[in-house]
């Protein structure tokens, strides 16, 4: 399985960029899965439904499964922040790439996702785990560090895929 961070400040582009990322690793045969990070309450249930009223019931979980779909909904009962590495194990070990999306923090590889429009800062002078750029923005300080052209994204596939090697990923012990 290879892992890697998309990482950026809201309104980077980062969804959109996993988005056309997506099918094309999937046009290579490659099953994908995506880990997202949350700032805020979410939900997947809809109002009334069978699972829905089961976690207003107050299970701690609920799996909701068909022929086509899993899903898993868990409620904490004092807030909790999950790292990467716990959602990178709650999927399919079968999986060939992971993209995660925020956890700007945490010590995968990361590429950052960055355009001058969003007037936030770069990451990279100070992050190590940064190992490409992905943007279409002259850069505000030099960095030796590959440029992906974030609206090609068949171009950051292939350079995904030429580099995999640096995707690897290792559970934490």
């Amino acid at each position: 399985m290879k892992a890697v961070v998309f990482a950026g400040f809201s309104g980077s582009g980062k969804t959109t960029l996993l988005e056309q990322l997506i099918p094309l690793l999937k046009q290579q045969g490659l099953r994908v899965s995506v880990a997202k990070h949350a700032h805020h309450r979410f939900d997947i249930d809809q109002p009334g439904k069978d699972s829905w009223r089961h976690r207003q019931a107050g299970a701690f979980e609920v799996v909701i499964a068909s022929d086509l779909r899993l899903a898993l909904v868990r409620e904490f009962e004092q807030p909790e922040r999950l790292s990467v590495h716990a959602l990178i194990a709650e999927l399919d070990p079968r999986v060939d790439w992971v993209l995660v999306e925020g956890f700007k923090t945490s010590d995968l590889p990361k590429i950052e996702v960055w355009r001058a429009a969003s007037d936030q800062p770069v990451q990279y002078p100070e992050d190590a785990r940064i190992v490409a750029i992905a943007t279409d923005s002259p850069l505000p300080s030099p960095s030796a560090l590959p440029l992906l052209d974030i609206n090609h994204p068949a171009a950051v596939v292939a350079w995904l895929l030429q580099h995999a090697e640096i995707f690897e990923y290792q559970a934490p012990p």
